[in-house]
């Protein structure tokens, strides 16, 4: 390699690593999960431990459009990603998967069973809060629209109104008309 040839790549890499520190970070979907070992029986417990106020699942597959749109879109961005981890532990949840689980009554099976026989899950991405106890407190299928509505869900949970009202009721009183 020329003298030249070494400074230019010296050089190119200085650069790279400049850019890197600059600019402003990438967040992916993937910064939005939790963990899991699938247990989920174990994750109601972590969740009490870490005085959170449910757990959140995504129910979606691979080749699910809405799915990639709400990752892309929604779920990598900072503010949607601080404000479910401080409230929720958050788990995907491939209904094509094989991984063995464990549903929060002591149930088992494949992530692909309890999706399709427990969750009765036909269509993704289906968004799911359960609370503390392992009772399901909202189900939604489907995308969210925006961040906003994706936001106020979460909004919905932590404030407790779903005791009192459904989403939908709750969404049309406080989701504000974009104006045309």
């Amino acid at each position: 390699m020329t003298k030249w040839l070494k400074v230019s790549v010296r050089k190119l890499f200085v650069l790279s690593g400049l850019l890197l520190v600059l600019s402003p970070t990438y967040v992916q979907a993937a910064d939005f999960f939790d963990e899991t070992f699938g247990n989920l029986q174990e994750e109601l417990d972590n969740a009490k431990d870490s005085g959170k106020q449910g757990i959140f699942l995504f129910f979606q597959m691979k080749d699910c459009p809405f799915c990639h749109r709400m990752e892309n879109t929604i779920l990598n961005q900072p503010d949607v990603i601080a404000y479910y981890k401080k409230h929720f532990l958050n788990f995907s949840i491939d209904i094509e998967g094989s991984n063995e689980m464990t549903d929060f009554d002591g149930t088992t099976g494949t992530a692909q069973e309890l999706a399709e026989k427990k969750y009765r899950v036909r269509a993704t991405p289906v968004l799911m809060f359960v609370d503390l106890t392992g009772k399901r407190i909202l189900r939604y299928t489907g995308p969210t629209r925006t961040k906003q509505e994706f936001m106020l869900m979460g909004k919905f949970i932590v404030d407790g109104d779903y005791k009192t009202t459904k989403f939908t009721r709750y969404k049309r009183e406080h989701l504000k008309p974009i104006a045309p």
